[in-house]
């Protein structure tokens, strides 16, 4: 006997879920990039709030988001038909999700929690801080990226590509 599958309304619930968290992974991306583009703190403190709120975006929307997507995407796999491996878009969004978590996780986070011990310690002399500076560019640039790739993902989510050709579908099942 295998697993039992969600019902269609349990599905329905499920995607709604899953887009909520998508949503607030790809929003908190969006936030934190313009935030760190267009804000320009010209003291200390200035720039330890916006340190502060670009960690605060982090932790609550794009971490949760992440995770959340993540949860509801193991679901989707475990529970409905779509599986892991049915069809090879499926497999590179695993990839990818898997991919941009541990390098928010390892490389972009750090970043961000950085700045904030950095602008919190130096104050205004972290205004010209190579170091801060260096994170500063760096998460506008990495974080561009990751933004750019979430929205691959939607792409990949609606389009579907690389789908089964109906022939081989009945050939493999």
């Amino acid at each position: 006997m295998g697993i039992k599958k969600l019902s269609p309304q349990g599905v329905k619930i499920l995607k709604m879920f899953h887009i909520f968290f998508a949503f607030s992974w790809i929003i908190g991306g969006v936030v934190l990039c313009v935030l760190a583009f267009v804000t320009h703190p010209e003291t200390g403190g200035e720039l330890y709030m916006r340190s502060r709120i670009l960690q605060i975006v982090d932790d609550y929307f794009i971490v949760c988001g992440a995770l959340g997507a993540l949860i509801t995407g193991l679901i989707y796999s475990i529970w409905t038909n779509w599986g892991f491996f049915k069809h090879p878009w499926i497999i590179v969004k695993w990839v990818m999700t898997i991919l941009q978590m541990v390098f928010g996780t390892f490389v972009l986070g750090p970043y961000i929690n950085d700045n904030v011990i950095i602008a919190s310690q130096l104050r205004d002399a972290a205004l010209t801080d190579p170091a801060f500076l260096a994170n500063v560019e760096s998460t506008q640039l990495w974080g561009t990226v990751q933004v750019s790739l979430l929205i691959v993902l939607i792409v990949i989510s609606v389009q579907k590509p690389w789908k089964k050709s109906k022939g081989k579908k009945k050939l493999n099942e």
